[in-house]
This record gives C-alpha cells, structure tokens and sequence, in this order.
C-alpha cells in the first residue's frame, strides 16, 4: 500500500486518481491547490505526490520547490501543457515524472508504482554494488545518496543522482539512450533522447572539473569512463 497525495484544484481529476489508487489497495489524501500541500506534507508522510502545475494560491512547481526543501518525496506532475520546456523545467527542478493532460488513469498508476518501487530500491543499500566509489576527487557513496566534488558536497536532483549512480556502476560499458531510460526511469519512458540528453547537460554542470567522464558515443549514448578509482575501506 503507497500513501499517495493527489494535488490538483480540479475536484474531477482528484476523484478519478483517488477511484484508480484505492482500487489498487492505496491510501489517497487530497489537496486543493500547492498551499494546501505543502501544510499536508509538513504534517504526514507519503511515498509520492501527484501533483497538478496549474493550481490557484501556489502552482505546482513553486509547490515542488518548498516540498523539497521539507522531505524528499517524489513527484509525478500533472499538466495540460505539454511543450517540450514544460517537461524539462519540471525534470530541472527534480520532479520524476511528467504526465500531460488528459490522460489515461491505468498510465498514471503504472507510472506511480514505478517511481514508488524505484525510489524503495534507491534507499536499500544494494549487496553487490560497493557501498562507495572514488574517482580522483569525485566521491560517491551510493547508500547515503551523496556526491562530494574535490570535499564539497554536490547538489543534485534525485533524477541526476540515479543517473550518475547507473553509469557509475556500469562503468566503461556503452549504454543506448533507451537503456538508460529503461533502467533509470524505472519503465518504457514516454520521452525521447532530448530526456537523457537534457539530464546528462545538467549532470556534467553540477559534476564540474569530472564532468568528461561522461563521455558521449555519438549516435548512441553515453558511459561513464574512469580509470583511476581509489579503492575504499569499508
């Protein structure tokens, strides 16, 4: 059972998520308009937020920015507005998905279980992968979720953390622009290549003087190439 909070000033739209949820065996709370939601997630925990962009009060995405600053839950975020910039302002600012209005109920579950198991399987520390990884000053400790750059903690969004922790793990093997949205995304991404290419740019920014290790195979995709990892006591 998740615990799902759907945001949306549209008392239809709010029904129809709620009718889908429960019938899957979840619990729904409902809110109104950012304001409201923002006071909810202050007060209760939940395994993800459905959340309009459009609202009264407070849009979705201001909304996105004060949650994150409270909790780390993730985001599937609801739009009539579907242009290319939408989706990719929503993935800067760290939500994890982006669904256009209208749209189809069983899609919008689909996506919800996928983020939800994705986010579970983030949190475990995993038995094989190592529990941290260095390559000259970039450090990464995949069981706290944090990427130092020469001492200084990184800034990520939860989208650019899975993507670099994927690469890494994967280490100097090619990987299509598909796989990475199969494996990272959790699913069969409705996006395109401008999806990854999009999260790469803003990777490498946030990974400075490292960001060539991303190296890019033109026509293909990308791998993270790194000969020089320091070995880690554990």
């Amino acid at each position: 059972m998740y615990r799902i909070l759907v945001v949306d000033d549209e008392q239809n739209i709010r029904e129809v998520i709620k009718e889908y949820a429960e019938f899957e065996g979840h619990q729904v709370s409902e809110a109104c308009d950012g304001m409201q939601a923002i006071e909810m997630v202050k007060n209760n925990d939940y395994d993800i937020i459905i959340m309009d962009v459009m609202m009264p009060r407070l849009d979705g995405y201001s909304a996105c920015k004060e949650i994150r600053k409270i909790k780390q839950i993730p985001v599937l975020m609801l739009s009539a507005r579907g242009e290319e910039y939408d989706k990719l302002f929503g993935f800067e600012i760290g939500i994890d998905d982006y669904v256009v209005k209208p749209f189809s109920p069983k899609e919008v579950m689909a996506r919800v279980n996928a983020i939800v198991k994705r986010n579970q399987s983030a949190q475990k520390p995993s038995e094989t992968a190592p529990e941290t990884a260095k390559f000259g000053g970039l450090e990464i400790n995949f069981t706290s979720r944090d990427v130092y750059i020469d001492g200084v903690k990184a800034n990520l969004t939860p989208k650019e953390y899975d993507l670099l922790f994927y690469l890494v793990r994967n280490k100097n093997i090619a990987l299509t622009r598909n796989k990475l949205l199969e494996e990272v995304w959790g699913y069969d991404f409705f996006g395109d290549d401008r999806t990854i290419d999009t999260h790469i740019k803003m990777l490498r920014n946030n990974l400075g003087p490292y960001r060539n290790y991303i190296v890019t195979l033109r026509g293909m995709g990308y791998k993270f190439e790194a000969n020089d990892e320091v070995p880690q006591k554990h």
